[in-house]
C-alpha cells in the first residue's frame, strides 16, 4: 500500500512538471527564424534548436519562451514542414509557445522589422534572431548566449561562433583552406556580429527599423547602431560578446561564382550601411538617435525613396567602384594584421585572392547599384548542410 502511494504521487508529481506553464508566467525569450523556401533543411532546423538545453534550464525557473517561423513569401512546404514539427514537440516543451506565420512579403528585413516591432512578445526581454538553414549543433549553445548577457551588463547582443560545413567523410581541398584563412582573418576583427544568429536585448532591437532599401549587410548596420549606442559614443566593441561555448554550423559559398556573388552582396550591402552610419545619421539630433527606429520607420513611410536618392547621391561622388566606402581595398590586409605572424603566412592566399575578388566584386556592385537596384541575395547550395544534417539527424 505504501509503494501504490508512493507511486500515485510520483505520477502527479511528473503530470505538474509536465504541464503547461500558465500564461501569467513571465515570457522572456522571443525566437524569430526566418525562412525563404527552406523546406529541404527546416525540419532539421527546428529539432536541432528545440534540443537545446535553453528550453529545460526555462522551464525549472518557471519563464516562457515563444518560438515564431516567420516563411516570408515562400511557395514551398516550409510553412507546412514547421507545423508540423511544432506540433509533435508541444507536449516536450510546456514552457514554448509555438507560431508560424506566413508573411506575403518576401524578404529578411521586412520579416525582422515585423518580428521585433509587431510578432514578438512585448514582454520579451530578449530576442534570438536566427536563420532557417543553420545547425545549431552545440546543444548549450543558446543557453551561453542567454546567460552572457543576464551576467554582463555591458553587453547588449550575444554572438556565437559559426563554423562551416565540410562534407562527411571528406578531407578539406583548396577551396575549404582558403574559405578557413578568410573566416580567420574575419573573426579576428572586433565585435563581430554574424546575422545567421544572434540574441539582442528587446529594449535595443526595438529601436532599431531596418530601411527597406538596406539591402544586405543588416548586422553591419545593427553592429554600428549598437556599438556606438546609436551613434551618441565612439566605437564600444564590448557591446557585442561571444557566448563561451556557443557554435553553430552553416553551409558557406565554395563555388567561385558563389564567392564572387556573396561579396557582391556584401559590398553592396557595406556601401549602404556607409551610406547610413557615416553620412546620414551624424545629420541627426541626438534626440532623434536616441529614437532611431520610429524615425527610420517614419521616413520610410512617408518618402519610400529617400534612401535610394542619398545612394545615387553617394555613387556622384565616389564615381569609381574601389571607392564605395573606406577601406574597400585594404580590408583584408588590415584583418590580416591583426592575426599572429605564423597566421598571416597561412592565411595570406586567402587575402590575396579575397582582395581579388573585392575589386571584381566592388565593380559588380557599382554598376547594380547604379541601373537602380539595391535588392540582392544570392543562395547557396544546400549539399552540404543536407548531409551533415542527415548524418546527425535529431
Amino acid at each position: 500500500m505504501r509503494r501504490c502511494s508512493t507511486l500515485v504521487a510520483f505520477v502527479e508529481e511528473k503530470k505538474r512538471s509536465c504541464a503547461p506553464l500558465p500564461r501569467k508566467a513571465p515570457l522572456w525569450i522571443s525566437i524569430g527564424i526566418f525562412a525563404r523556401n527552406e523546406e529541404s533543411v527546416i525540419g532539421r532546423t527546428l529539432r536541432a534548436l528545440l534540443n537545446q538545453t535553453l528550453f529545460t534550464e526555462l522551464t525549472s525557473r518557471k519563464i516562457n519562451c515563444e518560438v515564431l517561423l516567420l516563411a516570408n513569401g515562400c511557395n514551398d512546404g516550409t510553412s507546412r514542414i514547421s507545423e508540423g514539427v511544432f506540433a509533435s514537440e508541444r507536449d516536450n516543451h510546456p514552457c514554448v509557445l509555438f507560431r508560424v506565420v506566413d508573411l506575403p512579403v518576401p524578404g529578411k528585413f521586412n520579416a525582422w522589422n515585423q518580428f521585433t516591432h509587431s510578432l514578438s512578445s512585448k514582454e520579451a526581454r530578449f530576442l534570438f534572431m536566427m536563420d532557417a538553414d543553420i545547425l545549431i549543433h552545440c546543444r548549450e549553445t543558446l543557453s551561453n548566449m542567454l546567460r552572457l548577457l543576464e551576467t554582463d551588463p555591458e553587453a547588449q547582443v550575444a554572438v556565437d561562433l559559426p563554423l562551416k560545413t565540410v562534407a562527411p567523410g571528406q578531407k578539406r581541398d583548396l577551396r575549404d583552406r582558403l574559405s578557413a584563412g578568410a573566416a580567420a582573418m574575419t573573426q579576428s576583427a572586433p565585435a563581430q556580429l554574424c546575422g545567421q544568429l544572434y540574441c539582442i536585448r528587446a529594449e535595443v532591437a526595438r529601436n532599431i527599423y531596418l530601411p527597406r532599401d538596406l539591402s544586405a549587410c543588416e548586422d553591419g548596420f545593427i553592429k554600428a547602431l549598437v556599438c556606438t549606442d546609436f551613434g551618441t559614443r565612439t566605437m564600444m566593441p564590448g557591446r557585442i560578446r561571444l557566448a563561451p561555448r556557443a557554435e553553430h554550423t552553416f553551409e558557406p559559398y565554395r563555388r567561385p561564382a558563389e564567392i564572387l556573388r556573396n561579396q557582391k552582396r556584401q559590398v553592396i550591402g557595406q556601401t549602404i550601411v556607409h551610406i547610413l552610419i557615416d553620412q546620414w545619421l551624424p545629420e541627426l539630433p541626438i534626440p532623434d538617435r536616441q529614437r532611431l527606429g520610429e524615425v527610420v520607420r517614419s521616413k520610410d513611410e512617408a518618402e519610400p525613396d529617400w534612401l535610394r536618392r542619398r545612394i545615387d547621391k553617394h555613387l556622384a561622388r565616389a564615381r569609381w567602384p574601389w571607392r564605395l566606402y573606406p577601406g574597400l581595398a585594404s580590408i583584408r590586409f588590415r584583418r590580416l594584421a591583426n592575426l599572429e605572424k605564423t597566421r598571416r603566412w597561412t592565411c595570406l592566399p586567402a587575402a590575396l585572392i579575397g582582395t581579388v575578388t573585392t575589386y571584381a566584386a566592388s565593380f559588380l556592385a557599382w554598376r547594380f547599384l547604379r541601373r537602380g537596384a539595391t535588392h540582392y541575395w544570392p543562395q547557396p547550395s544546400r549539399t552540404r548542410i543536407e548531409t551533415l544534417a542527415s548524418k546527425n539527424a535529431l
